[in-house]
């Protein structure tokens, strides 16, 4: 019997919904860095602390705000493959002095997938033919980013490629 997917697979076209996935999405991102507001300057201080990254980020818009056109911009959080994420947490444990063992990362995803860990939650694989195929993923709600609805929509459209959207009761998970 072959595994129910996570996902369905949607054309480049279709409305932007809460649980689409979108990979090397383009982003602005806060350098804050010694970020220092001079007085007078508030408005350039801000445009010179911008930087463009790509990202995989998943929609968090409620579906029915995107259906409805009740808002103008897309919250979006960043996902990334598991490998990506046992190096972050590798490293945090390191820094924090703690083991690095395969039974602490298997503790730690299975709090992940319990909700133990309010602020992530992990994607199943896509093997579907049609889409990238991605790995398990983890999402990241400690950013969050937000992006003009109008200029996701077009450049989804102008890639002119299927994208990957989850379907319920997973994309439930987000909420």
């Amino acid at each position: 019997m072959p595994k129910e997917s996570w996902f369905e697979i949607v054309e480049a076209d279709s409305p932007i919904t809460q649980g689409d996935i979108i990979l090397n999405c383009p982003l602005l991102e806060w350098e804050t860095e010694g970020l220092v507001v001079e007085k007078g300057f508030e408005g350039e201080t801000l445009k010179g602390a911008t930087n463009t990254i790509l990202a995989d980020v998943v929609v968090m818009t409620q579906a029915c705000d995107l259906e409805h056109e009740k808002v103008s911009n897309v919250i979006l959080c960043p996902h990334l493959p598991l490998s990506d994420y046992y190096e972050v947490w590798k490293s945090d444990r390191v820094a924090k002095e703690q083991k690095v063992t395969t039974k602490a990362w298997k503790s730690h995803c299975d709090d992940i997938c319990d909700g133990f860990l309010w602020n992530m939650s992990m994607l199943n694989k896509n093997e579907i033919d049609g889409v990238a195929k991605t790995g398990v993923r983890i999402v990241d709600f400690h950013e969050v980013f937000s992006v003009p609805r109008a200029f996701l929509q077009s450049l989804l459209i102008q890639r002119e490629e299927k994208r990957l959207r989850l379907l319920p009761p997973y994309r439930e998970h987000l909420s």
